[in-house]
């Protein structure tokens, strides 16, 4: 008799530990190891639980009247040891359920019915791109990435259009010469086509697998399978592929590694750039985190030595970056213009558009209006869950909580006042390909945001279509300002910049920065120079100044030293407790309570308890407070092991709140 410590699949706070069963070691039919997934009676129900084995042992550590056996084990699905230790890590990294880490690593569907083909991209050709000679840059950077074996951390700084993904592809044929396979992830999964195209085109469909939540269940189980059993080496996908069952990865790859969609902002709330690091160490694989503006974070690392930075300046076409335009909003205001089109972005579009090349708009607001208020008494049509100002969405009629889907109709007159003259404000992307139409009607134009990706495949016919040059002018989020690659892009026009500036985070002058320097690095990609207008009522803001310069050393230097004078990341982590409760009073009570007793137990650093009052009304979730701590650097042990003795240690009913842990929240303003 052998015994396992098991991790019960059971979300709940009351049962996050671990089990011990026994199993009978000499029996044929019971192949149970670390990892293993097995079958057992657990609680009263008659069903059958799974479970996860952590450890097995020759004796148990105490004494039981009663040991329960391990009925069975999954043939299929299994955990890797290193799958394991990395579970047990995020348990204690941030502050989850052992079962929510493990969830991350398994798949959660069945196998498809048989006739099903097995990939999703089984039948896809790819995009042969088979260049021969790389520029002096790509040459330099890749005898650099291959200087040293084993692990490390790499910041690979390419300005957009360097040429960094024919660097990955060379790397990943290094690891599979090695017999070694590698994992390439991406910030959006409307990236995950071209990647993917272009991959295929290089190593073939059958080496390649895809990881991402627009697949079916099924489907991500067969890839998922695919990859466990060798039969894939290189795997793709954006976020969650970060936990793809690779079991001799010889490098990790994140590009745009800047982008805010790598910070899971779901249990486990997890950063994918620690994950990929955590794994890449037990493989010794190296990590690889490539962009064009890397967040302030990774590249004070690389000045400190904890990252090695590869820097590439210029582009692989040898074509100068974009030239680039600051218009001042306030000045066209003043002299009568009230379009959201300024006189030299509309003239620029015209001489593009006449030339044969395309136009890219950026904006980083969906919808029609920003907001409805009343003209005579200042109310805002917000959302009646969460307290949230409703975006105003012409196509169906309706204002919407981009916050959590409610949408409700426009009313006729003022609810508070009576009065008629209700109005809308503000401009997003559905106002913008309005206009567009109505300027330029005699070219196709398109629009890409969360709106017109919902049905399935619309994204793919969207970017065809612009690939192709059927369309001419294509109006998106910031969709449009992540890695897409069209050579015919002749004008990028930057609509606000100042949507992303007047957000109010900390990081909102980087995200500004990003976002502009992005979707002008979407313009002049292929054989001509290309043009960037930026449209802003803040043109001497340092993020916008720095991005018409592209000059990210000179952003970093103003931002870096704020960030240094403040305190905030990276000379200290946010912590971010979020206590929600389908009853408000409940809410407040247990987050006074956290609040009250962490002061106490930091004693001094109870000052860096930030006073937070806010109270979010969710549809879903019920009521939310959070409290949000400021760590100093070098103190995330001793804050996180307090949280945790409070997180098992605070008496009530568990069952009536939740709390959960974020560690360096993306959007710390929303809460």
């Amino acid at each position: 008799m052998k015994y396992a410590d098991l991790v019960i699949d059971n979300r709940s706070d009351q049962t996050d530990s671990l089990y011990t069963y026994g199993f009978d070691d000499h029996a044929d039919d019971l192949n149970i190891k670390k990892g293993s997934k097995v079958y057992v009676d657990f609680g009263t129900g008659k069903n059958k639980r799974e479970a996860y084995v952590f450890d097995i042992k020759d004796k148990p550590e105490r004494q039981f009247k009663i040991i329960r056996l391990i009925d069975r084990a999954d043939e299929h699905i299994s955990l890797t040891e290193e799958m394991v230790r990395t579970c047990i890590w995020m348990k204690k990294r941030y502050l989850c359920r052992y079962i929510d880490a493990v969830r991350q690593f398994v798949p959660a569907g069945k196998p498809l019915k048989k006739g099903k083909r097995p990939s999703p991209f089984a039948d896809e050709t790819g995009e042969e791109q088979m260049i021969e000679n790389l520029t002096e840059d790509q040459s330099r950077a890749l005898s650099a990435v291959r200087s040293k074996d084993g692990h490390e951390i790499i910041l690979l700084h390419g300005v957009t259009g360097s040429g960094k993904t024919e660097l990955y592809m060379r790397v990943i044929e290094d690891c599979l010469k090695e017999g070694k396979s590698a994992v390439m992830l991406v910030p959006e999964i409307s990236l995950t086509k071209q990647t993917i195209d272009r991959f295929i085109g290089r190593f073939g469909a059958e080496r390649i697998a895809v990881l991402h939540s627009r697949l079916s269940k099924g489907e991500r189980y067969d890839e998922w399978m695919r990859i466990r059993n060798n039969e894939a080496d290189i795997v793709i996908g954006a976020r969650s592929a970060v936990f793809a069952p690779v079991s001799n990865a010889g490098v990790f790859i994140m590009d745009e590694e800047h982008e805010g969609t790598y910070k899971s902002e779901k249990t486990p709330r997890y950063d994918t750039v620690e994950v990929a690091v955590k794994r890449a160490m037990d493989m010794d694989a190296k990590v690889i985190l490539g962009s064009a503006t890397p967040s302030a974070v990774s590249y004070q690392r690389s000045e400190s030595g904890l990252y090695r930075r590869i820097e590439m300046n210029s582009r692989y076409n040898e074509v100068m970056l974009p030239s680039v335009s600051i218009v001042d909003m306030r000045r066209e205001l003043k002299e009568g213009n009230r379009s959201a089109f300024s006189r030299e972005l509309t003239q620029q579009m015209t001489k593009t558009l006449e030339e044969g090349k395309q136009v890219i708009l950026f904006l980083n607001r969906r919808g029609y209006s920003s907001f409805v208020s009343c003209r005579d008494c200042g109310y805002v049509i917000s959302c009646p869950e969460c307290g949230i100002s409703m975006t105003y969405h012409k196509s169906v009629g309706r204002c919407v909580c981009h916050y959590c889907g409610r949408s409700v109709p426009v009313p006729a007159v003022c609810p508070e006042c009576g009065s008629r003259y209700i109005k809308f404000f503000g401009t997003g992307t559905e106002k913008i390909d309005e206009e567009v139409a109505s300027l330029f009607p005699g070219h196709k134009a398109a629009r890409l945001d969360m709106d017109t990706m919902r049905r399935k495949g619309s994204l793919e016919k969207i970017l065809r279509d612009f690939g192709s040059g059927r369309t001419r002018i294509l109006t998106g989020t910031q969709v449009v300002a992540k890695g897409l690659d069209f050579r015919n892009v002749g004008l990028t026009g930057i609509i606000s910049a100042d949507v992303s500036l007047n957000i109010p985070d900390y990081r909102s002058p980087e995200r500004t920065f990003q976002l502009i320097t992005q979707a002008a690095g979407r313009a002049g990609r292929g054989d001509e120079r290309g043009k960037v207008i930026i449209q802003t009522f803040a043109p001497d803001n340092y993020a916008v100044t720095a991005a018409a310069k592209h000059d990210y050393k000179a952003f970093y230097r103003q931002e870096i030293q704020f960030r240094r004078m403040r305190g905030y990341p990276p000379f200290s982590d946010f912590i971010q407790i979020i206590i929600a409760s389908s009853m408000e009073d409940t809410a407040l009570a247990v987050a006074n309570e956290w609040e009250r007793v962490i002061r106490s137990h930091l004693g001094n650093d109870g000052k860096n308890v930030l006073p937070n009052t806010s109270m979010v009304s969710m549809a879903k979730d019920g009521y939310k407070r959070s409290i949000l701590i400021k760590c100093p650097k070098g103190s995330r042990k001793k804050y996180f092991d307090i949280l945790m003795q409070l997180k098992n240690s605070i008496k009530g009913d568990k069952r009536k709140y939740s709390v959960t842990v974020d560690v360096n929240p993306y959007s710390m303003w929303r809460s």
